[in-house]
């Protein structure tokens, strides 16, 4: 039986869930929350639709029991707190990392063989704090960011060009945020490139605008997105169930390749039931070098806090 855990039953795992259920890509989802009741209550109201929606999947809630997300083939890790007023990155780090080990501890007691997805944030040192806690090769602790980015910028292309979003193809890399390095040279329409289609000025604030495209849905909500980091995390999980070996950006610890050791970066992977089946090297121009070292620079320092933080 394909089994895929959601940790954390918020907005984003919330929405995880549903599209894993919807989708029917595993045939038993659960979600798994700290707040009583929160959890079975989602995944019960997601159940009581699948006759609506025609969909056998079947999802199970639980609060704080772990031993209900036995032998899941993927575990989808969405916990953490959002950054409060008055709050450092440090101390969010600090807290967000203790959440996610504890729930990596409690997720490979269970599920040893599971490929873990990070969603938490801050999302590369959150894929770190997994990988050191699960102590798995890298190619099975995966943190969830390049697929929502590019699909960010791929919405806007497409709202620029009036077309379909499905006819565009896309590939952005490095850290998740202001320092991502999305690649107009690997963009296309159709198998356009993109760069005949949008003229310079107009791409580079596309760009602009998907860099902050979180920031700017916090400022009209007053909160986070969850419909499109919920999908792009089931999206992954789809490929790896399926073994569909899709292209696709991801997090993943590089050991040499782009030249960069010991850093949690996006780069385009092949992704299939092994998890990452293979880290695809582009041929980048000197100004992407140049992006992308400012992007492992600034995850290497938000790293060291973590590193600091572990050798108190």
């Amino acid at each position: 039986m394909t089994k895929v855990t959601v940790v954390g039953a918020g907005n984003v795992g919330a929405t995880c869930a549903d599209v894993l259920a919807y989708r029917e890509i595993a045939e038993e989802i659960v979600l798994v929350d700290i707040k009583e009741g929160v959890a079975e209550g989602k995944a019960l109201d997601i159940w009581q639709k699948a006759p609506i929606n025609a969909y056998d999947s079947k999802t199970v809630g639980s609060t704080n029991d772990y031993s209900k997300t036995a032998d899941s083939d993927v575990v989808v890790i969405t916990s953490g707190l959002p950054r409060k007023p008055g709050m450092t990155r440090d101390d969010l780090i600090e807290t967000n990392a203790g959440i996610v080990k504890m729930v990596t501890e409690n997720v490979i007691k269970h599920s040893p063989e599971a490929i873990i997805v990070v969603v938490s944030n801050p999302l590369d040192v959150m894929t770190f704090q997994a990988h050191l806690t699960s102590k798995m090769p890298r190619t099975k602790v995966l943190g969830m960011a390049g697929i929502l980015d590019t699909a960010r910028y791929r919405a806007f292309i497409a709202e620029e060009l009036d077309i379909s979003p499905k006819e565009i193809q896309a590939i952005l890399m490095g850290g998740h945020g202001d320092t991502m390095v999305p690649l107009p040279r690997y963009t296309t329409v159709a198998g356009i490139p993109v760069t005949e289609l949008i003229a310079k000025d107009k791409l580079d604030a596309i760009i602009e605008r998907t860099k902050f495209g979180g920031g700017e849905l916090v400022k009209l909500m007053g909160t986070s997105a969850w419909y499109a980091p919920g999908s792009a995390a089931a999206q992954m999980v789809e490929s790896i169930i399926k073994n569909q070996k899709r292209v696709f950006p991801v997090c993943i610890k590089l050991d040499g390749e782009y030249g960069i050791d010991d850093c949690y970066l996006g780069v385009p992977v092949i992704l299939g039931k092994n998890g990452v089946e293979k880290v695809i090297e582009l041929d980048l121009n000197e100004e992407e070098k140049a992006l992308l070292e400012t992007s492992r620079s600034h995850v290497k320092e938000v790293m060291g806090v973590l590193e600091n933080i572990a050798s108190k």
